[in-house]
């Protein structure tokens, strides 16, 4: 039902920026709870953010606080991941997805069964 497409990966240097995309279509964009994943290789998918439907309340994973920026613009259906002080670390396939639930949960977000709706992921890597 729900099709989701990231762009805007690529190369980036270390201490750079570099901002990713996802659009939605097929679904009722502002009634979901919007996530981002990576994926380096040869390691787990492993939750980046997710952002609220409504308020547009944020929670980050410790690895990327204070340096990812995760927001929404519902009248593009696009989700955004702000990458700013990028490390080699965050070299990674990143994918986002959608919760038709609609709330981003402290103890809950992390968890990849509970998006319905998965992008293709686009490739971030971290060099100089």
């Amino acid at each position: 039902q729900v099709q989701l497409v990231e762009s805007g990966g690529g190369l980036v240097q270390p201490g750079g920026s570099l901002r990713i995309s996802c659009v939605a279509s097929g679904g009722t964009f502002e009634h979901y709870a919007m996530a981002w994943f990576r994926q380096a290789p040869g390691k787990k998918r492993e939750v980046v953010g997710c952002i609220s439907k409504g308020d547009s309340s944020t929670l980050y994973a410790d690895s990327v606080k204070g340096r990812f920026k995760i927001f929404r613009d519902n009248a593009k259906s696009t989700v955004y991941l702000q990458m700013d002080s990028p490390k080699p670390d965050d070299t990674a396939v990143y994918f986002c997805a959608a919760d038709s639930m609609g709330r981003c949960y402290r103890t809950a977000y992390y968890y990849t069964e509970r998006y319905e709706w998965w992008g293709q992921g686009t490739t971030v890597t971290v060099s100089a």
